[in-house]
């Protein structure tokens, strides 16, 4: 696929995203408001005129680390020290949440703005398998608070002794009455909420969506978009990584009831719909 037809693939993303937010079949899982919770997820690189909406899982550490050279606090992103990426006190990389309304709205309006998606099912798989399994980054709320709080609720067997599962995970983020929780867990919850309660993808009219699956061209057809691909690039991508693992995720969701994932599927929809993901085929059935 040459330049021409990948700015094609992009123009189609948009025109996909402009006509489900206008299909009131699903509006309430297309549309939110634009309030601090989404300003939050929204960092600002005024130098160059660019709004970057963060939804976690989807590769957001490199595009924090392109932002963060954009701004001038480093030079360049081999020098960023990894703790310092996700400190939005040293990061030197401001959030919308911090400006005042009519700054905001004039960045909204007149900015390059974009996100990075990914398919939905797999992004919840990454972030249970990092925040619950492995926790990399040494997160002990996740195991010793957020954890015990879903078992308690959503674990079938409580007689079971290993950790939370996935299914358990799956039922809470399925059950219609989430909100109750989340709201105890906090921003924590940013790392498995839909794209649409993060970015506002039907209020905000983002410039460009990258996807995950197809990082490699997004990457540098974003930076040139932004008119930045001449200060900085995006990091080598690791062969493999960004390809969607459909084994993966039927091998995760294969001991799990129908009716869990159907509602969790009912949760997501939006998500799907918005950014051309298939319905995946175990839910065909």
């Amino acid at each position: 696929v040459d330049e021409q037809d990948w700015q094609a693939v992009h123009t189609e993303r948009l025109d996909l995203i402009s006509n489900v937010c206008g299909n009131a079949s699903v509006k309430n899982l297309t549309h939110t408001t634009v309030n601090k919770f989404v300003l939050d997820r929204i960092f600002v690189c005024d130098k160059h005129k660019i709004l970057f909406c963060q939804t976690p899982k989807v590769g957001n550490t490199q595009w924090k680390k392109v932002l963060i050279v954009l701004n001038g606090a480093f030079s360049s992103i081999d020098e960023i020290p990894e703790n310092v990426v996700h400190d939005h006190e040293k990061n030197g990389l401001p959030r919308l949440s911090a400006l005042t309304e009519p700054e905001i709205a004039k960045r909204l309006g007149t900015y390059f703005k974009f996100l990075i998606v990914r398919d939905p099912f797999e992004r919840l798989i990454s972030a249970f398998k990092d925040k619950f399994l492995y926790n990399p980054r040494f997160e002990p709320w996740y195991k010793h608070d957020i954890a015990p709080a879903i078992i308690r609720k959503y674990k079938k067997n409580r007689l079971e002794t290993k950790g939370l599962q996935f299914e358990d995970f799956v039922r809470y983020l399925g059950d219609p009455n989430h909100m109750r929780l989340d709201r105890q867990f906090g921003d924590h919850i940013i790392h498995w909420v839909t794209y649409v309660e993060l970015c506002a993808p039907c209020e905000i009219k983002y410039s460009v969506i990258g996807h995950h699956e197809s990082l490699e061209r997004d990457a540098p057809f974003i930076l040139k978009a932004a008119g930045i691909d001449h200060l900085v690039s995006y990091p080598t991508i690791p062969p493999g990584i960004t390809l969607y693992n459909k084994t993966k995720v039927e091998q995760y969701f294969s001991g799990i009831s129908k009716r869990d994932i159907r509602r969790l599927y009912a949760r997501f929809q939006g998500d799907f719909e918005l950014f051309g993901y298939k319905k995946p085929d175990f839910l065909l059935n």
